[in-house]
Order: C-alpha cells, then sequence, then structure tokens
C-alpha cells in the first residue's frame, strides 16, 4: 500500500509540474524511476521508452503505466497512470472554467511565449540523458543520424521508421546470434 501511494505521489508531482506533454516528462520520469527511486535501470527505462513509443498514446502515460504495473501489477498500473493524467485533466477542466476568457491576453500570450523555450529545453535534455544512458558506438549514432534525416528531411512517417528499425534489428541480432 506505501508503494502505491508512492507510485501516485511520484507520478502525480510529475503530471503536475511539467509543461509541454509527454516528452517534455521524460526527465523528470527518468530521474525519479531511475535515479532517485530505482525502480529500474538505465537499459530498463530505454527498453519501456522505445516500448512507450509504439504503443498507442502519450509516451509519458505509458511508461508510467509501465512502471506501476512492473512494481504493483494492475493496481499499480491505475495508480501510476492516474497519477499522470489526473493533474492536467484537472488543469485543463480549470481553464475552461475560469480562464477561457483570457484566451486573448497579450499578457498570456506572452507567457506562453517564454515557456516555449524551456519545453524544447527539457525535450533536450530528455534526449541527452537518454543518449548518455545508452551504450553509443558508431553504428548507433549512424543509425539515429539515418533515422533523423529520414524523418526530418524525407519526411518519411516515423511509424515506417520504427518498423523499418524493429526488423532491421531482428535480422541483425539473428545473424550476429548464428556467427558467434
Amino acid at each position: 500500500m506505501k508503494l502505491l501511494f508512492k507510485l501516485f505521489i511520484t507520478f502525480f508531482k510529475i503530471g503536475a509540474f511539467t509543461i509541454g506533454g509527454g516528452y517534455a516528462m521524460l526527465p523528470l520520469i527518468q530521474d525519479e524511476v531511475v535515479e532517485k527511486n530505482n525502480w529500474l535501470d538505465p537499459e530498463e527505462f530505454m527498453d519501456i521508452l522505445a516500448v512507450a513509443e509504439v504503443t498507442p498514446g502519450p509516451v509519458a502515460v505509458n511508461t508510467s503505466t509501465y512502471v506501476g504495473y512492473k512494481l504493483c501489477g494492475i493496481k499499480g498500473a491505475i495508480i501510476s497512470t492516474l497519477g499522470t493524467v489526473l493533474p492536467s485533466f484537472t488543469i485543463i477542466l480549470l481553464i475552461v472554467k475560469f480562464f477561457w476568457q483570457y484566451r486573448e491576453n497579450p499578457i498570456i500570450d506572452k507567457m506562453f511565449l517564454g515557456i516555449r523555450p524551456a519545453v524544447a529545453a527539457l525535450i533536450f535534455s530528455a534526449v541527452y540523458k537518454l543518449g548518455k544512458s545508452t551504450k553509443l558506438d558508431i553504428y548507433k549514432l549512424i543509425i539515429a543520424a539515418i533515422t533523423v534525416l529520414a524523418i526530418v528531411v524525407f519526411d518519411i512517417s516515423p511509424i515506417i521508421v520504427i518498423l523499418v528499425s524493429a526488423i532491421g534489428a531482428i535480422f541483425y541480432f539473428n545473424h550476429k546470434e548464428k556467427n558467434i
């Protein structure tokens, strides 16, 4: 019961104090789950992110659901998911109820203009931390560069890139195992 409460509070805090969506939450999730609470090791966290990316739904919600499930089964998954989404749900309700009338306010516009670079920095910090915890070699860097080019320059759907990467990994590791 104590762990369920800690899961809820941890993910509620992440959900409440992160502006910018799921990717902006990733550095906070990694900090809480891997570094502060040692619920997962860095490699397992990377695996979760890979699964969370290809699973329908927001990456932060998928990640919190997996962590909760790993630690406390179905109850943990539900509690962690609720902790992640309740703050956003509550904030959206409050905005619609009380602040919608101020949507054209120039001060509010300027405030959000200031928040955007901070959100971009949070996302970059997530990428940086994940990159540091990955055992990078030249081949992984080349694959990452090709992936970025495919998505950004050639406008190839990330879904196609993920599927091709998964199929390529299957063939690569099957070939590698046969040669060992």
